[in-house]
């Protein structure tokens, strides 16, 4: 890219643009994953939404490819290119709170980690993720699975109107009333519709939840997998969990010797009467023999980030997935620990997260 041009769009930006010659360009050019290598053109940290309508300008006008990146947690790198124009929303991680309402309006850079900490204040959430770096627009535009998904349905089943930037460099709010075409291709649909620089949400009251992490040796895989096949299946909506075949992490309540083994994870929460929390949890620690537990009251946010240790920016990821339809004894045979797979196949991220039926 000629750096006379580059100079003439610094000139256009409130935010700053970190091009090759500038030494935090290192610095600036990482994703979150660091398999993913990119030597972009120019980075913009926006500012300002001008800041984005000229970026996009510039893009299109000087047919540059253009990223965008909010939490920068996108597992293939989708936050970045080779010799492209990104917008980088690292500095605008504001989240304002109508509690009156019921509604939350997050800045693209906002991570769930952000969201939860501004709701929490007022006993409210939505739906948002497993581990509390990732990004709010990336999750919510790709669809957004979380803890509250079997009550309170999909991240973008949350959102209520966003701010878009498009490839024209027009900005419009989007909404069921306001250009709801665009508004049904974004939740859920990827971030290739425009530039989202602002997304409102529904909240719903959650406090304080009765949070479990159980863990079971790989042996124990099969009967813990079928139990959470049944059990969830008839849950009420109030309760929420994953099952995960992974390594033992490091953790006070697994004993050292389950450390780095292969090991299966029921991890989820239970949020309707507290009383009923140690009750909902118990058929868990009775299902199989459990290597190491945590089951107890905790602040929603705290069970959100519960895992941020593991998974820190940096780490080299790499992930593929299936969607099943339900989770029958032919995938359970298929299972790692089930026979036809070794313990040893277990990859830290193998996860199933089948959590019943979606309301809507």
């Amino acid at each position: 890219m000629n750096q006379i041009a580059l100079d003439g769009l610094r000139e256009q930006l409130r935010g700053q643009l970190v091009t090759p010659e500038d030494p935090d360009y290192d610095a600036a050019r990482a994703v979150f994953n660091a398999m993913v290598d990119k030597r972009p053109a120019g980075v913009i940290r926006v500012a300002q939404v001008s800041d984005v309508i000229a970026g996009v300008n510039f893009a299109r006008e000087n047919s540059m490819p253009l990223a965008i990146r909010g939490g920068g947690h996108s597992a293939p790198g989708f936050g970045t290119w080779d010799d492209a124009l990104v917008l980088d929303f690292v500095n605008r991680t504001g989240v304002r709170v109508d509690p009156e309402n019921s509604r939350a309006r997050a800045e693209a850079g906002t991570t769930w980690a952000d969201f939860n900490h501004a709701t929490h204040a007022f006993g409210l959430a939505t739906t948002g993720g497993i581990v509390g770096s990732t990004g709010v627009a990336g999750l919510t535009l790709g669809g957004g699975i979380g803890y509250l998904a079997r009550k309170y349905g999909l991240s973008c089943d949350n959102l209520v109107s966003a701010d878009i930037v498009t490839a024209d460099g027009n900005f419009l709010t989007v909404s069921e009333e306001r250009n709801e075409d665009l508004f049904w291709a974004i939740r859920g649909g990827g971030g290739n519709f425009g530039v989202v620089t602002s997304l409102e949400f529904q909240l719903h009251h959650v406090d304080m939840v009765h949070a479990g992490i159980i863990i079971y040796g790989a042996e124990n895989i099969p009967a813990v997998a079928r139990f959470y096949r049944d059990y969830i299946a008839s849950a009420p909506e109030e309760f929420g969990a994953f099952l995960g075949f992974h390594q033992g992490p490091p953790v006070p309540f697994l004993p050292e010797e389950w450390h780095g083994k292969s090991v299966c994870v029921v991890v989820g929460m239970w949020t309707g009467n507290p009383t009923e929390g140690e009750a909902r949890w118990e058929p868990f620690l009775e299902a199989a023999p459990v290597a190491g537990s945590m089951v107890g009251p905790m602040p929603y946010p705290a069970l959100n980030v519960a895992f941020d240790g593991l998974n820190q920016k940096g780490m080299q990821g790499y992930w593929k997935a299936n969607f099943l339809r339900d989770l029958n004894d032919g995938a359970m045979r298929r299972t790692p620990g089930s026979g036809q797979l070794s313990p040893a196949s277990i990859r830290p991220s193998t996860s199933i997260r089948s959590t019943g039926q979606y309301p809507g």
